[in-house]
């Protein structure tokens, strides 16, 4: 097993320089690709991203992304945080088909998302934060205090966003004039897309008083030539996203679930209508009739495009899998798979015939391909160096139906010899582990243990009924299991069959990891199997659910999944809690957590630290310091190598 410096090798090697593609983005003909290039640097502590251009890059600024072509092609317009103050996000316009200079054509306070340039070439749209003027003050101790209104003020990673929330604007193409914000007030928008003549701009929002207690979402239609001109499209009724108007503007694609009352659920493509005989639409379309998988993915959702007016490209999850699918937009027609094979799509253009999509396998980093054919090899220094997985699956224990799961042999596999075994479980729990790049399992094969993992009941990517099997019993739409049932059964059906199937499983030296709702699943496993692991690594970790719906930034909306709310019944929430069962663990833990953590605040760790540490069980627990949920994935650089570093030191010495 490798050593404790071999350790910080193995995690540097796979963060420090890393790049990988997204954001593809097709000019209007077909002819030329921009995407999105990202490099991970140790030394500097940041990811870099530029804008490349037909597979070389085009920009030098540290942090360009988001590039967006003119209707005619002649131009790009991308995001920056060119200004000279921090935090300041800014937008240019670069020529690449004439001669010209780069212009910057708006400077925000905040950063820069979801840009689109108007039909017509004249106007950009985008979504940015609109700050309060508390935020003006030389530092806290002069702000004025913040009234807190409603559930959902706050979010993971971002802060409070009540006081600055995320509106639609508008600027000139040309710069000749500031942006102009066209949705002001208290309400949150996400996505812009034009209408066919550029006179509207259709986004996803929540804008009636309650959407804090029901969660709806609606899709809206924002007028860029009438300033009292916005118009809800849909019935107030479903959770929307990512809008996509059809090429005459008279259909808008979009993302969502028609019934708010429960989650998870496999989110559909749906249609509705732009014309005023319509609007307010009740009766919508759903493209992917019969085809019961999620749109909504967990490796990030593109918003669907257009095919002529009569189809629509969209991305799903299937089983370990995410792939590009061709959908009639009148229903008519079941979905056609456009890409295959064990890989996971992370991101969608297409136009005049063209498809680009950037695409991630075990072993790469997400590249960008034209069609079938690989147009960026920016990951090419990792070649060579990663590992596959091998796909298995074992039935249920109770014999419902099978598993899909997951085995990466540790590098210099001797089929000889036994391993030790680290067996991960993903968060969510409405998320899949599959075909993509997975720099952890990487990393605990390189430093020599057999990595297992799968897809119990609540996960995504499968039917409606796998991922609500265990949504709260007393659920008054579907009833199921609840957390902490089947899916314990499900994770240890995965460890014993890896370990039936595969003799060079080492059954006598297993180690357990998990983050979030994986995290959950740790300390169960810790109380009801602890005898199966020499070690259990609970991380960014739910362990008190009862308190999770006090302080999280998602809190009230546990009540969607369990059926029932923390108050009408707690007896609920504290049997689920797995905090409760902290007597029963004997088995050392590791716990991670980052302090500014808003989605599992790291008081779910400091409790179970404290109940571990007075019943003297072994436990080692570290905090992060400036991180978010999001730490293994997009904390700074350094911290991510240390807390690869930590994980793979405290296993082998319980492992060894």
């Amino acid at each position: 097993m490798a050593d404790q410096q071999t350790h910080i090798d193995i995690a540097r090697g796979l963060i420090d320089g890393r790049s990988w593609a997204s954001g593809p983005a097709v000019s209007p003909d077909g002819e030329r690709i921009a995407c999105v290039v990202a490099t991970t640097s140790l030394e500097e502590n940041t990811t870099f991203t530029r804008v490349w251009l037909d597979g070389t890059p085009l920009t030098g600024g540290d942090h360009d992304g988001s590039p967006c072509w003119s209707p005619d092609g002649w131009f790009l317009a991308f995001t920056s945080q060119r200004s000279e103050k921090e935090g300041e996000a800014t937008l240019h316009v670069i020529p690449v088909a004439v001669p010209g200079e780069l212009r910057t054509i708006a400077t925000m306070p905040e950063g820069i998302d979801d840009v689109t340039w108007s039909p017509d070439g004249k106007w950009i749209a985008f979504i940015s934060r609109t700050r309060d003027e508390r935020y003006d003050a030389e530092d806290a101790s002069w702000q004025s205090p913040r009234k807190v209104e409603r559930f959902g003020s706050r979010r993971d990673g971002e802060g409070w966003i009540s006081d600055r929330p995320a509106h639609v604007h508008v600027v000139r193409a040309d710069g000749t004039s500031p942006p102009s914000n066209l949705t002001p007030g208290g309400f949150q928008h996400a996505g812009t897309s034009w209408l066919a003549d550029s006179s509207a701009i259709v986004t996803s929002a929540q804008r009636h008083d309650t959407w804090d207690l029901d969660h709806a979402s609606d899709i809206y239609m924002v007028s860029v030539v009438d300033e009292a001109g916005l118009t809800r499209l849909t019935a107030g009724d479903g959770r929307y996203t990512n809008p996509s108007v059809s090429p005459d503007g008279t259909k808008v694609a979009f993302i969502g679930a028609t019934d708010v009352r429960i989650y998870p659920t496999n989110d559909q493509v749906l249609i509705t209508s732009t014309s005023e005989a319509e609007q307010v639409n009740t009766n919508l379309i759903v493209a992917n009739p019969g085809f019961d998988r999620t749109f909504t993915v967990a490796t990030g959702t593109p918003r669907p495009q257009w095919v002529g007016n009569d189809a629509v490209l969209a991305v799903a999850e299937d089983r370990g899998e995410t792939h590009v699918y061709r959908l009639a937009v009148d229903g008519s027609a079941e979905p056609q798979a456009i890409t295959t094979g064990p890989s996971t799509v992370t991101g969608l253009s297409w136009a005049a015939g063209t498809l680009a999509t950037s695409r991630t396998s075990t072993t790469s980093p997400a590249e960008l391909f034209v069609g079938e054919e690989q147009r960026t090899t920016v990951a090419q220094p990792l070649m060579g160096k990663l590992l596959g997985w091998e796909r298995f699956t074992v039935p249920t224990a109770d014999g419902t139906n099978d598993i899909d799961a997951w085995i990466m042999r540790p590098a210099g596999f001797d089929a000889s010899r036994k391993y030790p075994v680290l067996l991960n479980v993903h968060g969510g729990p409405f998320a899949q582990y599959g075909d993509y790049f997975f720099d952890e399992a990487q990393m605990q094969a390189a430093a020599g243990f057999v990595v297992v993992m799968g897809n119990p009941r609540g996960a995504s990517g499968r039917d409606t009924g796998w991922g609500r099997a265990i949504v709260g019993p007393q659920h008054p739409v579907c009833a199921g299991r609840g957390w902490g049932s089947v899916d314990i059964d499900d994770v240890m059906s995965i460890l014993d069959g890896a370990l039936d199937r595969f003799t060079f499983c080492d059954g006598d030296r297993v180690g357990m990891l998990g983050g979030s709702y994986g995290g959950y699943m740790a300390t169960w496993l810790a109380a009801l199997h602890g005898g199966r692991f020499k070690g259990i690594c609970s991380e960014r970790a739910v362990n008190n659910l009862m308190a999770l719906e006090w302080n999280s930034d998602i809190a009230t909306r546990f009540r969607l999944q369990f059926g029932v709310s923390h108050l009408d019944d707690p007896a609920f929430y504290a049997e689920r809690s797995p905090i409760r069962l902290v007597d029963q663990i004997t088995t050392p833990m590791l716990l991670l957590h980052s302090e500014d953590d808003e989605r599992c605040p790291v008081s779910q760790a400091e409790e179970l630290w404290v109940a571990l540490r007075l019943r003297g069980t072994p436990v080692d627990f570290y905090r992060f310091p400036g991180e978010h949920h999001e730490l293994s994935r997009t904390g700074s650089p350094i911290h991510r190598v240390q807390r690869a570093e930590i994980i793979l030191d405290w296993f082998a010495d319980r492992l060894r």
